[in-house]
């Protein structure tokens, strides 16, 4: 999904969006399937990374977030992108009891998943699924904290059969099953973002009204592949062919910030990134980022994230 300028002397760059899906991964993430006799109920707590859970087999509940309960029928994903706290239960009256830790896989026997008595057996896939961007990005932000599949892409046929590969895996129970599932799953959670997105934004402003922006879209676009890059207003607004100016005031109009403003902001979330996921020197990630000193590289993070980049050196975790 590349975005091919008609403007001469311009590369096609990746949509913010499709960048954004391309980082979604399962891999090298925690997760488990199990096999369950009702009754039965987990709870989930909150934390940094998003959930993602598939039901199999049989209905089940899901208690939100918003301290509501949602029936989910057998083939349904759900994705809780910020990973507040939720449970699921076979019925809202069992009671909840931590889900065991994650890598583990619960087999079942020669029956399949089915009990003792020949009765569908519940099966959940759940996994722990990590985004390459920080919390502050516009998008995340703007997600609700439950994300259904069915949903969002009842019209979707391909995606329906996406759900019912996973559902065939997860009953099948065949050597690699659960990889498998992963890698299936790490496609729909990109499928459920996409939908939400092109589904739910018709009249959309701001930031994903943005996104969409033929001219706009590019300058994001550009952005967020390249956040290393020392842009100017100039070479933002050389993007979409037009003068400093008018850029400016476009680009403000429909993001609510300016080009200046959102590309720091970007530069240091990356920054955050690079420091709290790969371990990076903080002298590292200010020659990365182009600045002459790791003193003005702090001074500007501190100014733009509220604390300077040793707390998170320190740290190696959590948000501001």
């Amino acid at each position: 999904m590349f975005d091919v300028s008609s403007k001469p002397g311009l590369l096609p760059v990746v949509d913010p969006l499709t960048d954004i899906l391309r980082a979604l991964r399962l891999d090298g993430i925690e997760f488990g399937r199990s096999a369950l006799d009702a009754p039965w109920a987990f709870s989930f707590p909150a934390q940094a990374d998003a959930y993602f859970h598939f039901i199999g087999e049989r209905a089940c509940w899901l208690f939100s977030p918003a301290g509501e309960w949602v029936e989910l029928g057998a083939g349904d994903a759900v994705l809780v992108p910020h990973g507040k706290a939720h449970a699921l239960a076979s019925e809202p009256e069992a009671v909840p009891h931590p889900f065991p830790r994650w890598r583990y896989t619960t087999p079942w026997g020669a029956d399949g998943p089915l009990s003792s008595a020949g009765v569908a057996r519940g099966v959940l896939f759940c996994g722990s699924m990590r985004f390459n961007l920080d919390c502050p990005h516009p998008l995340l932000r703007m997600m609700p904290d439950v994300m259904r599949a069915k949903a969002l892409m009842n019209s979707e046929a391909a995606t329906l059969h996406l759900l019912d590969a996973m559902a065939s895996e997860i009953a099948m129970n065949r050597v690699g099953a659960c990889g498998i599932v992963a890698r299936l799953a790490d496609v729909l959670a990109a499928q459920i973002i996409r939908s939400w997105v092109e589904s739910g934004f018709s009249g959309a402003s701001g930031w994903i009204a943005a996104v969409r922006h033929p001219d706009i879209g590019r300058v994001l676009a550009a952005i967020h592949a390249n956040p290393e890059r020392e842009w100017s207003v100039e070479n933002l607004a050389g993007l979409m062919g037009a003068s400093r100016s008018s850029f400016a005031s476009k680009f403000a109009a429909m993001v609510g910030e300016t080009p200046a403003r959102y590309l720091a902001q970007v530069r240091m979330d990356q920054a955050r990134q690079w420091i709290v996921r790969d371990g990076a020197r903080v002298s590292v990630v200010a020659e990365r980022l182009g600045y002459d000193s790791e003193a003005s590289f702090s001074r500007s993070f501190k100014r733009i994230l509220g604390v300077p980049p040793s707390h998170y050196r320190r740290g190696r975790a959590g948000n501001p």
